[in-house]
């Protein structure tokens, strides 16, 4: 079997966990002998080699409107459906946070998508799309194809409940490396005071409201990873915001990781929205205490095995991170992580996935 992976142009210029989740699982399908090649969604692309498109973020639908324009191809989504709307209203500042008060959450999507197009370049693809709007344009690419891979169910009601569209599904789970992300001894010495958090520094990770949680306090904070290419002014305010416990470290590959996360005791992903969180997966299973938002649909991976946070109250992020620091390691949630949550299970699932819907094609 040869499946065409078809993500974002931004993928590897600016990573986030879709960068991830599209590489390991392409990587992995390859261990079950299924071809994964994969491309962005504005390079030119001979469909005809394949048996089935595979296509990532539903929040970009006009990518994906320019592609099955082209091609018959079946294809599914891997729907990441992330929810901006808190953070754009919230936490945005200047003008953009006025503007996008006055608009819901897909014609904010929309004014996106056309503001990355005047200020970056990135087309939306599709004309149809320009007339069509956000929200017709996302039910058109459900209604058309073969099944929607969500990473958890939870995000899949959250998709029906939005656009009032059921549709063939099959969860596929988000994931660690097992292979790289091994836990230490149990007799690691770890720095109570030591927080960390992993991730793309933009709003949505809401970086700025940690700093403010931990500032005037004794625990030292290290915040990893690169600024959004399109929100340089975020990370300027928060290095503005930041006080003499703050360290920034520049984005790294996953196995330059391990120490960092075999060395704190808490790690913190208090956005405005996540999915999931793979760092949060990753620290996890290295032993961290986590402190995760409440936003979004990190209860069905996490359960009461984390001490979750409000994004918008400093005070409740801080309360947290003070639980979590005293608190002992969560034996369960490792195990269920290397449980449940493996590279190797999504690749399962999804190749499953794959052959019941080219099974079904084909009847």
């Amino acid at each position: 079997m040869k499946v065409l992976f078809i993500t974002r142009a931004t993928l590897f210029n600016d990573q986030g966990g879709d960068t991830i989740q599209a590489l390991e699982t392409a990587k992995h399908l390859e261990k079950l002998h299924i071809q994964a090649d994969v491309k962005l969604t504005n390079e030119i692309i001979d469909y005809s080699g394949y048996d089935l498109i595979h296509f990532f973020n539903i929040i970009r639908p006009a990518a994906i409107l320019k592609h099955i324009s082209k091609t018959d191809k079946p294809y599914v989504v891997s729907t990441i459906f992330v929810d901006y709307s808190e953070f754009e209203t919230k936490a945005r500042t200047g003008m953009a946070r006025f503007l996008f008060s006055l608009f819901n959450a897909d014609q904010i999507e929309y004014l996106k998508a056309m503001a990355r197009w005047f200020k970056n370049g990135e087309a939306p693809g599709s004309f149809r799309y320009l007339w069509w709007g956000h929200k017709k344009s996302v039910r058109h690419v459900i209604r058309h194809s073969r099944a929607l891979l969500p990473n958890s169910e939870s995000e899949y009601k959250r998709l029906v409940a939005h656009y009032a569209v059921q549709h063939n599904y099959y969860t596929i789970p988000n994931a660690i490396n097992q292979q790289l992300f091994i836990r230490p001894g149990e007799n690691l010495n770890r720095d109570e005071q030591m927080v960390i958090c992993v991730g793309r520094i933009e709003g949505r990770k809401n970086q700025l409201n940690l700093i403010r949680a931990v500032k005037g306090t004794a625990y030292s904070l290290k915040i990893i990873g690169a600024g959004a290419s399109n929100q340089k002014g975020y990370l300027k305010l928060c290095k503005e915001e930041a006080g003499s416990n703050v360290e920034f470290i520049n984005s790294m590959p996953q196995h330059d990781l391990i120490h960092i996360y075999s060395k704190a005791k808490v790690h913190v992903l208090a956005s405005w929205f996540e999915t999931t969180g793979l760092s949060s997966l990753e620290a996890g299973v290295m032993g961290c205490n986590l402190v995760i938002t409440d936003k979004g649909d990190t209860r069905e991976y996490f359960g009461q095995d984390v001490w979750y946070c409000d994004p918008a109250s400093p005070e409740s992020i801080l309360s947290a991170i003070q639980a979590a620091s005293v608190a002992p390691v969560n034996n369960l949630l490792i195990k269920r992580i290397n449980t449940l949550y493996t590279w190797e299970n999504a690749a399962v699932k999804t190749r499953d996935a794959y052959d019941q819907i080219l099974s079904d094609k084909d009847t």
